[in-house]
């Protein structure tokens, strides 16, 4: 049988490595949760627009960025009996996911029961879980073994409709989306990551979207470092699931509208 993990990131590879799990192995870099997206995944005219502001927002050569996030990618439209999904409860990696779903059913000639999802929102023990980079190759056995869902038709679906509706960007027709449904299959984390998206899109009297304004409630309240200011926005806002690059993206604006000061 041959077996494909997508993983969300490279932090999980490395834990990877220590699982007794056979397969291979492609790792996710991409960040769909930042970024222009547009709906067709399948088109060169959608990984021309994620080169373009990945290589221009990060500063990666183009050529990098074909190698590392494009190239891999390949491996979806290969022949495999089973294709496990690997990603968490946030934002970052639910966007993620549903760009895989998406690629997933337009390339693949796998019957969707062949999908499995391993999304974790929690883990034993762990009171402040804040992803899978964080647990040893064991405890990823123990998610596999204990939460693996297999992905149907309905799920698909399901990822179809929030797909365009994530693209589209309209927080308002989201929203009506998200409240008109209760049924998410095997999408457990999908609304809570939707609704966070929502606040995100949606701009106060200030002009600032949830995302700018907790960033700047957290400096005024005195923490002026990058640092601290990290920390204090992973602790709150873990449904995000965002990185430091990220949340960068978010200061630089505050700091071209004058609001804060960083060194």
């Amino acid at each position: 049988m041959r077996i494909l993990h997508v993983l969300n990131g490279d932090s999980t590879r490395h834990s990877f490595a220590e699982t007794g799990l056979e397969g291979d192995i492609l790792v996710w870099r991409e960040i769909f949760s930042q970024g222009p997206l547009t709906e067709d995944i399948s088109s060169s005219d959608f990984w021309k627009l994620r080169e373009e502001w990945i290589c221009d927002t990060f500063n990666e050569a183009p050529g990098e960025y074909e190698k590392n996030a494009v190239t891999p990618l390949e491996k979806l439209s290969e022949p495999y009996d089973e294709i496990n999904l690997w990603f968490e409860f946030d934002l970052h990696c639910q966007a993620n996911m549903l760009g895989v779903m998406e690629m997933l059913a337009k390339s693949t000639n796998l019957s969707p029961p062949a999908i499995y999802l391993i999304c974790p929102d929690s883990f034993p023990g762990k009171e402040n879980f804040k992803g899978m980079g964080e647990l040893n190759g064991e405890e990823l056995e123990y998610l596999f073994d204990n939460i693996r869902e297999q992905l149907g038709e309905a799920d698909f679906a399901i990822a179809a409709d929030a797909w365009k509706l994530y693209v589209a960007g309209d927080a308002d027709r989201l929203e009506k989306w998200l409240n008109e449904n209760s049924f998410w299959g095997s999408l457990h984390c999908l609304k809570p990551a939707m609704d966070a998206n929502i606040k995100r899109l949606r701009i106060n009297d200030d002009d600032l979207n949830y995302i700018e304004q907790t960033l700047l409630d957290i400096y005024n309240y005195g923490y002026k470092t990058r640092y601290e200011i990290y920390q204090r926005f992973w602790d709150a806002e873990a449904i995000y699931g965002m990185g430091d690059l990220e949340i960068d993206l978010y200061l630089q604006r505050l700091v071209d509208k004058k609001l804060i000061t960083l060194n």
